[in-house]
């Protein structure tokens, strides 16, 4: 007998039709694809991802390894891609999962879709039911402290949108849902506090292993009874709950509660960041030099990126001081503020050196519905500069307007595309919801297009 969680999130799961959908619906699923596969090109161009991408195209298949140009199999580009989706720390995220929903089902329900010839109502269906599906997993669960949230819901997100995209009943929905459970990983929180750049893999390997359920499912294999309730209940966490799980069914959209990034780091560091654009949007002849020291306080979460001198990119994204350095000298918290020469430039560290994080636990009791950070920059014979932020700006409470969202995308994708490709290319996903609900065929076709070479000329 399926277990009553299992039976109303897999009914509401292979139940979810884009035809049926508000318009405030679609229009934040199309700024999250958008805003999703710019992430992914941007990623692909990391020394380390081309790396991997010159062994993985000499794997020829029917799905697009994003950024490269190529054609290769089905896991292969829902590996690559997802891993490529979060190199940058641009990808978007939702506060209430605590996690990046999208990254971990986009991929995956992309890669299916283009191996088994499905065309886009099934994407945006699948996709969302997996964005859903995730991030309701993560709210309802506390992951061991120890462990970081990618590869652990994300799997089962991207296991229930590959059974939506293909369109499974609930029962075999459950099915796939179940059997995803067991191949999520264990996932070490030090990786991203360390610069262990296997932690950029685990969204990878959650797409690739989403889509493992489904074959396990359709070739025969079962699973235990109740996985949602015996993984997330008890091996990854000791605490499951059933009524944040299934709260709001239909209504209460996650999608509808995310975020989005402007800065290029951990979104832990981004109230710091909000903060000291504040205080110098006010103080616009601050001098750097001047800074004797840096008070950040701020919750939990955040408090814990302390380390002033990270040995690589993936670890400046998560750091404050580093963070806070970098944004007070390059005027900015884009890419290039992130980059290895900013890692060696020894003004930054110097800077990065004399700020202090502090945990605030009054913060820590504002989770999750604000994420606050104090700054105070004491100066040299001047008066302190401070700024206060409790909601994040790219939350759902303080939202970017789409035009800042589609300039981060020409942003990143000219990171390998031309600028007319990747004009080319977002005009074609704004086109792509317009015709989705007709089942419009012409728009899907130029969308992959577009994806997987240059069509602009």
């Amino acid at each position: 007998m399926i277990p009553k969680k299992l039976k109303d999130i897999s009914a509401f799961s292979s139940g979810i039709e884009l035809a049926s959908l508000s318009p405030q619906i679609l229009s934040h699923l199309k700024q999250i694809v958008i805003d999703s596969v710019g992430a992914v090109i941007a990623g692909s161009q990391e020394p380390e991802m081309l790396a991997l991408g010159a062994k993985k195209i000499k794997q020829p298949g029917l799905a697009t390894l994003i950024g490269f140009d190529h054609l290769v199999s089905t896991e292969t580009a829902a590996f690559m891609n997802g891993t490529s989706g979060t190199f940058l720390e641009m990808d978007e995220g939702n506060r209430f999962s605590r996690g990046h929903p999208s990254i971990h089902v986009l991929p995956a329900v992309l890669a299916l879709c283009q191996e088994r010839g499905l065309g886009v109502q099934p994407f945006l269906n699948g996709l969302l039911a997996g964005y859903e599906v995730g991030s309701r997993i993560g709210a309802a669960t506390q992951l061991r402290s120890s462990m970081h949230p990618h590869g652990t819901w994300g799997t089962v997100g991207a296991a229930a949108g590959c059974a939506r995209a293909v369109g499974l009943d609930p029962s075999t929905t459950a099915e796939v849902i179940n059997i995803s459970t067991s191949l999520t990983l264990a996932t070490s929180k030090k990786t991203m506090l360390e610069g262990g750049l296997v932690r950029n893999t685990y969204a990878g390997i959650s797409n690739k292993h989403g889509l493992l359920a489904l074959d396990l499912m359709e070739s025969g294999f079962s699973s235990e009874v109740d996985g949602l309730d015996s993984v997330f209940g008890s091996v990854v966490s000791e605490t499951f709950d059933e009524e944040i799980f299934l709260r709001g069914l239909g209504t209460d959209w996650h999608v509808l509660q995310n975020y989005f990034k402007l800065h290029s780091c951990c979104r832990y560091n981004h109230a710091t960041l909000d903060a000291i654009d504040l205080i110098t949007k006010e103080s616009l002849s601050l001098d750097v030099d001047q800074i004797e020291r840096v008070e950040v306080s701020t919750y939990n979460l955040a408090a814990e990126l302390k380390d002033a001198k990270p040995r690589n990119t993936l670890a400046a994204k998560f750091s404050i001081p580093f963070a806070v350095a970098t944004r007070l000298i390059n005027g900015h918290s884009r890419l290039e503020s992130f980059t290895r020469d900013s890692i060696d430039n020894p003004r930054i560290l110097a800077l990065a050196a004399k700020v202090d994080v502090v945990h605030d636990l009054s913060m820590t009791a504002r989770l999750p519905n604000e994420r606050p950070a104090t700054v105070k920059i004491h100066l040299k014979n001047q008066p302190a500069l401070e700024a206060c932020v409790s909601t994040n700006r790219g939350d759902d409470a303080s939202p970017y307007v789409e035009r800042e969202i589609h300039d981060k995308f020409l942003n990143l994708a000219q990171r390998v595309w031309s600028e007319k490709r990747a004009q080319s290319f977002l005009d074609a996903s704004l086109e792509l919801f317009d015709g989705a609900k007709t089942k419009q065929s012409n728009n899907w076709t130029l969308w992959l297009n577009l994806l997987s070479k240059d069509q602009s000329h």
